[in-house]
């Protein structure tokens, strides 16, 4: 079960944006996220908005939803280019990157991404250079189908490997055979696109061998770009029940601490250095620059049931049904559900929160003096060894690899 839509205003039908949304809005890069929400199967420990196709119909079915989809960027660039908006300094923005993501998208035959993809070409434009991705499962594609995707425009795929053990992916219910990756890998590259692989640590009953063995496996494929996620075991997931009942132990915090480090040893060995705390590029190019933008703070508008957005401060999200997200589409309203607008103080948490994420760490106080309290703090963070001195003097905090461990308390002790 996906997790509930958070609380928020009520948007209006015709998802206008409130003018303060163009503020600095040329200095703002624009992405296109695209979830297609549908899945085979839904995995035990997955609290994404997905659905099997069986479960729907009608204008919310796989086959209709490129269709559907298209709607809602139609809405999407009626919205960007109103009137008052753009008096109000929202420039006219060919998107810099679109990202595909879901459930699976490949579920959809490449035609319909190649339309979705088409959509947002017309409806904007794409940049000179645009990163345009999909997520793929290792059994959801062919050579023909990512031959096909690279000619549409589709520059990177990121597959869902997750784990080279088969133990480890049947507890995760993952339905892939692992001796397929380095076939697909070596069709992504023949067909011309950059290469991610994701991978999932902490998952009940991996050892630190297997964990070993997974990233060898993704290391061996010569990838451009790894993911390595923590897994969090949610409430209202199949696993959370496992867990509840105690038919599966509990992610073990130090273990996962352990993992992580190995992580950050294989995958620089390889050549692939991290740029945010769980994802690691061979090269600055090869980071993903439509992530980078959510970390960032550019805008973006989210495509799908129960996609968020966010343009200049404000954020809002779609309805998480695909039933109740093309009925409104088909009756000519925007399918968001609630939306916010971020104040200063909630803008510069933010800033803060996902910043310090990031190779490059955040300056505290961009253009001013960092205030007495706050260098503080940090000079104790550089104390204990979480945060880089050297930036730390300058008012910029830049992770180490034990503050990488504590991010979230480190954002804790900043932001208090």
């Amino acid at each position: 079960m996906a997790p509930a839509l958070p609380d928020g205003e009520t948007p209006p039908d015709d998802g206008r944006l409130p003018l303060s949304a163009a503020a600095g809005a040329a200095d703002r890069d624009l992405g296109v996220y695209l979830h297609v929400p549908f899945c085979r199967v839904r995995c035990g420990y997955c609290d994404f908005n997905t659905y099997t196709n069986a479960e729907l119909g009608g204008g919310a079915s796989a086959q209709a939803y490129a269709e559907t989809a298209r709607r809602e960027i139609d809405l999407a660039a009626r919205v960007l280019a109103d009137e008052a908006l753009v008096a109000a300094g929202m420039p006219a923005r060919p998107v810099s990157t679109v990202f595909v993501g879901g459930g699976t998208p490949t579920m959809l035959p490449a035609r319909d991404l190649a339309g979705m993809l088409g959509a947002v070409r017309d409806a904007w434009g794409l940049a000179d250079g645009a990163e345009v991705t999909t997520e793929a499962n290792p059994d959801s594609v062919d050579a023909a189908a990512l031959t096909a995707l690279a000619a549409a425009g589709f520059t990177r795929v990121s597959f869902g490997m997750q784990s080279a053990v088969p133990g480890v992916l049947a507890t995760l219910d993952r339905t892939h055979d692992p001796a397929r990756l380095p076939d697909v890998v070596a069709w992504a590259k023949a067909a011309g696109l950059a290469v991610s692989v994701d991978l999932i640590y902490g998952t009940p009953g991996e050892s630190l061998d297997d964990w070993r063995t997974s990233l060898d496996a993704a290391v061996a494929l010569e990838p451009d770009h790894v993911s390595a996620y923590a897994l969090v075991v949610e409430a209202g997931t199949r696993m959370g029940a496992q867990v509840r009942r105690g038919e599966l132990p509990l992610p073990d915090d130090d273990d996962a601490a352990r993992k992580y480090e190995l992580a950050e040893e294989v995958l620089a060995g390889a050549g692939l250095h991290w740029y945010e705390v769980s994802n690691f590029a061979r090269r600055p190019d090869d980071a993903c620059r439509h992530n980078l933008a959510y970390w960032r703070g550019h805008d973006w508008w989210g495509v799908g049931p129960g996609a968020h957005s966010h343009v200049g401060g404000v954020r809002w999200w779609n309805v998480k049904h695909p039933r109740t997200y093309a009925h409104r589409l088909e009756n000519g309203l925007s399918p968001a559900a609630g939306r916010e607008v971020l104040g200063a103080r909630e803008a510069e948490l933010e800033r803060i929160m996902l910043g310090v994420r990031l190779a490059d760490g955040v300056e505290l106080r961009p253009g001013g003096a960092v205030p007495a309290r706050l260098a503080a703090v940090v000079t104790d963070l550089a104390r204990r060894g979480l945060v880089e001195p050297g930036p730390a003097r300058d008012g910029r905090v830049a992770l180490t690899l034990r503050g990488r461990l504590l991010a979230d308390a480190v954002v804790r002790e900043l932001t208090a």
